[in-house]
């Protein structure tokens, strides 16, 4: 038993000595993505895609402000729950991190690497619904959906309750799928990016000519922020097929779509409606 605690003690010890350096990766992985698509498609390219802005009015800084912090201590949470959950399977002997990419061969890499994003976007569909049931949306879901209109910096605000099921998902695939570090810096950081795009307020993904998307199996910008406007439909976070397989995509998202690329959807919309404010 005096073993045991002693083996616990110092895991905790080495876990806290880590802590700072994953939440400082963790926020500063949090600027440089979120901070980056606002800087880059809000800011810079905002008048160039002016055509593709799903909806008139932009955040103010009063809201993006407390986004910012809100993500601060998400991100502090992730690095306490996930990153020192992972220090603590490594320390204690189990393999679900190695540092050569090429260990286990290519196939093993690309694999691992998409099966972290998949098994991610599953987890993330099952357990946004979830936090949207009644009894559970006000204390675990409700701060993100402050953001009605949301910006790139929406991307973490999330309750603790929220930033801690979300922290979970990767120390327990890890234990299905162990991955070399560079599967999981790509994840992470897609993970990042793709949110970050998700709440910038563009339509960022090409259209085919009858207005639908290029990449209909991918959740692109409007379906998200559809989620924002009208919470009760489109939970998926990369792609679309759970919400289609559930049920659960908005029945109108197409023709949202085709309006944020300003484009007419299979005869449906008279091209002068595309104009118009979708939401």
């Amino acid at each position: 038993m005096h073993e045991l605690s002693t083996d616990l003690a110092t895991l905790a010890s080495i876990a806290a000595t880590r802590f700072p350096k994953i939440w400082l990766f963790d926020t500063g992985r949090y600027f440089v993505g979120a901070g980056g698509i606002y800087l880059i498609v809000n800011l810079m390219l905002g008048r160039a895609l002016v055509n593709r802005k799903i909806r008139d009015s932009s955040p103010d800084w009063t809201q993006m402000r407390w986004e910012i912090r809100a993500s601060i201590r998400t991100s502090a949470i992730f690095a306490a729950v996930g990153g020192l959950t992972i220090v603590f399977l490594v320390v204690s002997g189990f393999d679900v991190i190695y540092m050569n990419p090429l260990e286990r061969g290519w196939p093993y890499l690309v694999t691992s690497t998409a099966a972290l994003i998949v098994l991610h976007d599953a987890w993330f569909y099952w357990t946004h619904r979830l936090i949207h049931h009644p009894k559970l949306f006000r204390r675990l879901h409700r701060l993100h959906h402050k953001s009605f209109n949301p910006s790139p910096w929406t991307s973490y605000s999330f309750n603790v309750g929220e930033a801690v099921v979300n922290a979970i998902y990767l120390p327990l695939v890890l234990l299905l799928v162990p991955s070399s570090s560079l599967a999981i810096f790509i994840f992470v950081n897609h993970m990042m990016i793709r949110n970050a795009m998700g709440h910038s307020g563009y339509e960022l993904f090409p259209a085919r000519r009858d207005g639908r998307p290029l990449f209909d199996w991918m959740t692109s910008v409007t379906h998200h922020d559809l989620h924002h406007a009208q919470a009760g439909w489109n939970y998926g976070l990369y792609f679309s097929w759970w919400d289609r397989w559930m049920g659960t995509e908005h029945p109108n998202y197409h023709e949202r779509f085709a309006a944020a690329v300003r484009k007419p959807l299979a005869g449906s919309w008279k091209e002068e409606s595309l104009s118009k404010n979708p939401l």
